[in-house]
């Protein structure tokens, strides 16, 4: 199984999310344990979902990821 994750520099951590996952999140000390545990998550996260009996989204079309600049409102 493929999904993309989003990476989020906070306080000393990295957090990752996982958006096709709803709920399913973690973090890391550094980038590359961050990912690490974001794998691990995945799956865990996959395997409670079939032992509920629930679906388990599939990726196929990766979500869109863009920076927007904004002025603050006046």
């Amino acid at each position: 199984m493929r999904y993309t994750v989003l990476v989020s520099r906070e306080d000393d951590a990295y957090v990752v999310r996982v958006p096709s996952l709803p709920g399913c999140f973690t973090q890391g000390p550094s980038l590359d344990a961050a990912l690490a545990r974001a794998s691990e998550a995945i799956s865990g996260h996959v395997a409670t979902l079939r032992e509920l009996g629930e679906p388990v989204p599939v990726e196929d079309v990766p979500p869109i990821v863009a920076t927007v600049e904004a002025e603050p409102a006046a």
